[in-house]
């Protein structure tokens, strides 16, 4: 009887919470979960975030936001069912005062999610746990991938990336967004376009309409404009938002989307950009293995135009993330010449494996693009495994030509041995043209604001390598982030190579292999924590050109090496995850010797 009477008064008391607030069992003061048809319900917000418990390798769950009855999105989550790995916070700031409901159709009502997930004002990373870099931008928490919209307007670098809010592997892709006045620090702003009807937010790039010639502005600012892919149900389709704030708020099109194709799965990535001479957009798109090119007069209605990339370049993967842009060039009396450039990335079929950055060096003529090269070269921006979607900045000023790439490549980008984030971007690089015999090159060498991170100089001169030379102590409190400049003349040797290593053992090695070979090599086999993938412990090499002379730069950070060779003819980008930094180097030789005329050491703050 006793035991009746207890089981009674507590089904009352149930009943009762329900009856005042959800109808469901309270979770905490102003959270309560309905189990009988899952859903979670704020009554009043009153909090700025709603934490999310995450199991990294759990089951995706599909969830639904409902705002006041309304629903606003629709994401796949991996709630945590038997552990908790990390937690994301949904934002609640913009819905204070409303009702929440989140419906999870799927969630076992065992997860240990519903014991935990919880209400707060504030939100604690840990943004400095083992392998999060020093000063590549990383987003805040989450899963990060390609580049996306990145524009210059009025002193601010603006970059948009590929974002999953709700964890650290890919989904719900929708565009994080930071700004920069330096391309060095970077603030983040809250995320700027999320998933709707239409599909997730793909890939896409941004520009200043500076004539209003979609006519959305309404003040003295100039429209920002956004064209990004969305995705549903197999189709792939453009559309087009836009900012009158200088891109803290964006209105999305009321009549998206603003290109579509029928039957065509991969249908994506533009890249748009004015062209003076015709006064039109030209919008350049990834579709299947070639790059199609529209116009438009008003940023709404676009015409094609032409296509490019049949027979040339690397075909051995799915096209992506394309670019087109002019590149001014020195001449002879000092004159200026220019050349069209167009980047193309490519997912798998990278030189190394997987993914890589591919280009083509012609001209434009506003209709057609026209390559230079033959049809079966192949041309790389990077030559190492980690460096991927690269795009530039539009309308940078003093006629600029910046560049950043996703430091992952798809083999291994979603189990990496990070925690509370996924992925971070190469360094801001700035592209040129160089002329290699009868043809142009792309050069790519990190942005002159990086050496404002310089800090501590350290220098030697005058080394000869005839056998092995070891410097045992890089820095005093070495916390992984600095930068080698190494100036190498050679007297006939046939390797030139310098070991980075540390107490455990783990080491990266990088040589240039000469003369028959006439390669550059970073080889990460031996780099630290290689297990989470069998594609990740590699060799990568580039070729290179037998010289006197060579100078090496490496930007070292936690968990990438950035290798650059003279003015960044050739760039190698590898993640690496040590155990501890590098803090050692030992210079070796094979088949002759060489003079290190000048070996600096800069700490990187």
């Amino acid at each position: 009887m006793k035991n009746l009477l207890t089981l009674f008064i507590l089904s009352v008391l149930l009943i009762s919470c329900g009856d005042k607030q959800t109808n469901g069992t309270e979770i905490s003061k102003e959270l309560y979960y309905k189990a009988s048809v899952k859903q979670l319900l704020i009554p009043q917000v009153s909090k700025k975030y709603l934490l999310l418990p995450i199991e990294d390798t759990g089951e995706e769950v599909k969830t639904s936001i409902f705002v006041d009855g309304t629903g606003t999105a629709n994401y796949v989550i991996r709630l945590a069912k038997d552990k908790i790995d990390y937690w994301v916070p949904l934002d609640l700031s913009e819905w204070q005062g409303k009702e929440i409901r989140l419906d999870i159709p799927e969630l076992n009502e065992s997860a240990i999610c519903l014991k935990a997930i919880k209400l707060s004002d504030t939100v604690d990373f840990n943004s400095n746990e083992k392998f999060r870099p020093a000063y590549h931008f990383t987003p805040p928490y989450g899963w990060m991938n390609d580049p996306n919209g990145m524009v210059y307007y009025n002193g601010e670098y603006h970059l948009f990336y590929q974002y999953n809010p709700f964890g650290t592997r890919w989904q719900n892709m929708s565009w994080g967004h930071a700004i920069s006045t330096d391309l060095v620090h970077w603030e983040h702003l809250p995320v700027a376009l999320s998933p709707d009807s239409l599909g997730t937010v793909f890939s896409g790039s941004a520009v200043v309409d500076e004539n209003n010639t979609a006519g959305f502005q309404t003040g003295s600012e100039k429209t920002l404009l956004a064209f990004y892919t969305q995705s549903e149900r197999g189709g792939q389709w453009q559309s087009l938002a836009y900012s009158n704030d200088k891109g803290r708020t964006w209105t999305k099109y009321a009549e998206n989307p603003v290109l579509k194709k029928a039957n065509t799965p991969d249908f994506r990535d533009p890249k748009v950009f004015w062209h003076e001479t015709t006064q039109k957009w030209i919008m350049a798109l990834a579709v299947g293995q070639i790059i199609e090119i529209y116009s438009s007069t008003n940023a709404k209605e676009w015409t094609y135009e032409s296509f490019f990339g049949a027979g040339y370049g690397s075909h051995d993967g799915v096209w992506e993330c394309p670019d087109l842009f002019k590149l001014d060039f020195p001449l002879e009396g000092g004159q200026r010449g220019a050349k069209w450039v167009m980047i193309v990335n490519i997912n798998p079929g990278g030189p190394m494996g997987g993914s890589a950055t591919q280009y083509f060096v012609g001209d434009f003529d506003g209709k057609t693009f026209h390559c230079d090269y033959k049809p079966d070269e192949k041309h790389w921006l990077d030559w190492g495994k980690d460096h991927y979607a690269a795009v530039t900045w539009n309308n940078a000023p003093d006629n600029r030509r910046i560049a950043i790439a996703w430091m992952s490549n798809w083999e291994y980008a979603n189990d990496v041995p990070t925690q509370n984030f996924r992925s971070a971007m190469t360094v801001p690089r700035e592209l040129k043209l160089i002329k290699k015999g009868k043809e142009y090159i792309v050069s790519n060498y990190p942005v002159k604001e990086m050496e404002n991170l310089r800090k501590e100089k350290y220098e030697i001169e005058n080394i000869t390598v005839e056998n092995d030379y070891n410097l045992d102590n890089l820095l005093e409190n070495n916390q992984g982030a600095y930068e080698l400049v190494v100036d190498i003349e050679s007297q006939s040797a046939e390797i030139i190579g310098f070991k980075l290593f540390n107490s455990q053992g783990e080491y990266v090695d990088l040589f240039i292999s000469l003369p028959e070979k006439q390669c550059y090599i970073m080889d990460r086999k031996s780099s630290g924590e290689i297990d989470f993938s069998d594609r990740f412990a590699t060799v990568t090499s580039a070729p290179i050109e037998a010289k006197k002379t060579y100078r090496l730069r490496l930007l070292i950070d936690k968990a990438s090496i950035e290798c650059f060779e003279d003015d960044g003819e050739i760039s190698i980008s590898n993640l690496v995850f040590p155990s501890e930094p590098y803090n050692r180097i030992r210079f070796y030789v094979k088949g002759g010797k060489y003079t290190i005329n000048k070996f600096v050491i800069y700490t990187l703050k």
